[in-house]
């Protein structure tokens, strides 16, 4: 389990109703339907990713997260999680309605795109970055918002999202007491929980 998933796991209450959207291979779920009894569901459209889900015995529904989630009835959840999912979005302000309106909280995480490492190699190199954490060129990446942690919170402002929870953890996913204190410079997964 991924530090940043370890965090989630903290934040996700016992026996809760879950929804994973872009759920992957269904660890996270598992994880938590092993640890803390909750109830959940995936969604994804990688076929591959919903043949591990089914192998890990996680439900999963396949679908199209940017084709919207109509079908889904208002608070259905009790949490509502996408995990490094955020940024491929067509339209991330209204997946994040979305998410608020089937789930009573919700729990976003996403590449900080004002992390120092990426500001310092587009102002000396002049390219978009390339890293560990960041592999894809500008031509062939599905990363197609690129945000900042002041981006989302601002996103949340103009929304009257409230934040409940807030941290960042390093690009191998571990939480470092000094990210806390610039996290915007310092920061290079964010990691939120969210409500209305």
């Amino acid at each position: 389990m991924r530090a940043d998933q370890e965090i989630i796991h903290e934040w996700i209450k016992p026996a809760a109703r879950v929804l994973d959207l872009g759920c992957g291979d269904g660890k996270l779920l598992r994880h938590l339907m092993d640890n803390k009894q909750v109830r959940g569901y995936g969604i994804e459209n990688n076929h591959d990713h919903i043949t591990a889900c089914i192998k890990n015995n996680v439900n999963v529904i396949e679908k199209d997260i940017d084709k919207g989630l109509a079908s889904i009835k208002d608070n259905s959840f009790d949490s509502v999680i996408m995990t490094q999912a955020l940024q491929v979005m067509h339209r991330p302000d209204l997946i994040v309605d979305e998410m608020l309106r089937i789930g009573k909280e919700c729990i976003v995480t996403f590449p900080n795109f004002g992390h120092w490492r990426a500001r310092s190699y587009l102002g000396f190199r002049g390219h978009m970055p390339v890293s560990k954490f960041l592999s894809y060129s500008w031509y062939d990446t599905p990363n197609i918002h690129f945000c900042t942690f002041k981006d989302f919170e601002q996103l949340c402002v103009q929304k009257n999202i409230h934040i409940l929870n807030r941290t960042v953890v390093d690009n191998e996913h571990q939480h470092r007491w000094w990210t806390n204190l610039w996290p915007n410079m310092l920061g290079e997964i964010a990691i939120y929980r969210i409500t209305r």
